[in-house]
């Protein structure tokens, strides 16, 4: 198989790259400012992992590579908190232009949340756009789905691909793939029993309650999210019961539980092998901030297929 390089800004856990890498890409070089995503990185890879601020890393110390992905942090642009355009994570992606402008890769994948696209009234997505064209890329985004890649999660999110002007590519559409659904059952088949230090037991907030928070098992889960207490319910617990306008109960037939870090982890496609570092709270916040493997993977093999058709 032909092998293609990568290098993963903003790496996580490493959720892109390695979906990348069973698309048949080798990540050379990663980078994160979270200690604990860096190990859990290590863990599954041979890559070498910088732990540290992008803003401070010397450009020269970065290999050059065919790809360059970068999940940048999105929590200014998200739908669930506050939405401030001069949010200073917002910033990040100006790093990531940066870097992009300065090793010039055939290819760059970004990553972000529904919320980038109408995040100052569009003006947020087109300044990224202009940014990455300005430095010699056609740049295409798609909002999808990462049910339909075979996720067994509902998380909308939106993929930026930008292809070097020399490629010629001027039309390009991510394509969903045709693959097999993937409901909890599936996903969490073959996982031990959580034990109590592997879900989180903090008290149920009232945002917590103001909706339903449970999938059934021939379903495909809410969104894992970064925050510990508010992830949703293991399918085996009983079901929700509505109670008034915004509020709900749980059902008293049953244990209720939040899905564990391992769980979560599966529902975000990871190995379940994969052993993620830190505490608990930690686990949950990698987990829910990483690209689901299954999505990147199928995105990577698209590209693949464009860089092996243009002899690349």
């Amino acid at each position: 198989m032909r092998e293609f390089t990568a290098v993963s800004l903003f790496c996580g856990a490493g959720g892109l790259d390695l979906g990348f890498e069973k698309a048949g890409f080798r990540t050379l070089w990663a980078n994160d400012f979270d200690a604990d995503a860096c190990k859990t990185h290590q863990n599954w890879s041979n890559t070498e992992v910088v732990c540290g601020d992008i803003s401070k890393v010397d450009i020269e110390t970065i290999p050059d590579s065919d790809v360059i992905l970068g999940g940048f942090p999105c929590q200014g642009f998200s739908l669930s908190g506050p939405r401030k355009i001069d949010d200073s994570r917002n910033a990040l992606y100006k790093h990531y232009v940066r870097i992009v402008a300065a090793k010039k890769p055939k290819i760059f994948v970004g990553e972000n949340v529904k919320g980038l696209l109408t995040m100052g009234n569009g003006q947020v997505i087109e300044a990224i756009i202009d940014e990455f064209s300005s430095c010699g890329y056609n740049v295409f985004y798609k909002l999808v789905n990462a049910k339909d890649f075979g996720v067994p999660q509902d998380r909308e999110r939106v993929i930026i691909c930008g292809f070097r002007k020399d490629l010629g590519i001027s039309n390009f559409e991510l394509i969903v793939p045709n693959v097999e659904p993937m409901c909890l059952r599936k996903a969490l088949e073959g996982l031990p029993e959580a034990t109590t230090d592997e879900v989180c037991n903090a008290p149920y907030s009232s945002r917590y309650m103001s909706r339903n928070r449970k999938r059934d098992w021939n379903q495909v889960s809410y969104t894992i999210p970064a925050m510990a207490k508010q992830v949703t319910l293991y399918p085996g617990s009983p079901d929700m019961e509505k109670v008034d306008k915004d509020v709900w109960k749980f059902g008293e037939n049953g244990i209720t539980r939040r899905l564990s870090w391992r769980e979560a982890a599966a529902i975000q496609t990871f190995p379940k092998e994969i052993e993620f570092s830190g505490d608990l709270t930690s686990k949950y916040k990698q987990i829910g901030n990483a690209v689901p493997v299954k999505l990147a993977e199928c995105v990577a093999i698209q590209l693949r297929e464009i860089l092996l058709e243009k002899g690349e």
